[in-house]
């Protein structure tokens, strides 16, 4: 599903399997990035709708995961095998990946199991800069959901896109949710007023105060 020019969605439940969070891709001239990876049950599928809307020749050097869990973050090592590219996530989330967390990462509720996932860039601290070409994308810390959350803010033309993976939560003592992190967190992403949201499950929202007012359903 194209969303703007040079973004669309290529993965999540209607696209390739029903567990599947959203997965999205940016084109950043002759190079992408991809947000999160799904459970990797549809990962043939997944690389067909990539295919899609991007030439074989742009490079894919960057995979984003927004949090640890499992219907973002299973079909990571498929997405890295097939495009060679970077995981980051950030080091809070990392260390429940690499020691393969069923608890943590959610893969329990899911029927399934996690394989130790390597994380090649681990951010630290609050904010971290990746340059794709002439364009940067921003990654900002928000905890709440999981200790790790990240979301992450692109420009693309005039439009302020933010990729806040469940914004909507849930909060739950097996994933070390932080309900004041989370209402924190919450604010902070206001706070950036962007353009376009793209969520993990409730789809892509347009215009700064339907976003704002989506995101502030939340606070309470």
């Amino acid at each position: 599903m194209k969303i703007l020019q040079n973004l669309w969605q290529v993965g999540g439940s209607g696209f390739t399997a029903a567990e599947d969070a959203a997965i999205y891709l940016i084109r950043f001239g002759q190079q992408a990035a991809l947000i999160d990876a799904g459970c990797g049950h549809a990962h043939q599928q997944l690389v067909a709708n990539i295919s899609a809307v991007l030439a074989d020749k742009i490079a894919i050097p960057y995979l984003f995961l927004t949090h640890c869990h499992y219907d973002h973050v299973g079909g990571a090592a498929a997405l890295k095998d097939q495009y060679g590219c970077k995981i980051v996530a950030h080091e809070l989330d990392a260390e429940y990946l690499e020691a393969a967390d069923d608890v943590v990462t959610a893969a329990s509720w899911y029927g399934a199991r996690m394989t130790p996932l390597m994380i090649d860039q681990k951010m630290k601290g609050p904010k971290s800069v990746f340059k794709l070409g002439n364009w940067e994308v921003l990654a900002y810390h928000c905890p709440g959901h999981s200790p790790g959350s990240l979301v992450y803010l692109v420009t693309l033309g005039n439009k302020k896109v933010l990729f806040g993976q469940d914004v909507h939560g849930p909060l739950d003592s097996s994933f070390l949710s932080n309900r004041q992190d989370y209402i924190n967190s919450l604010k902070f992403m206001m706070s950036l007023k962007p353009d376009i949201l793209c969520e993990g499950h409730f789809g892509v929202f347009e215009g700064k105060k339907k976003i704002e007012n989506f995101i502030r359903s939340f606070l309470s």
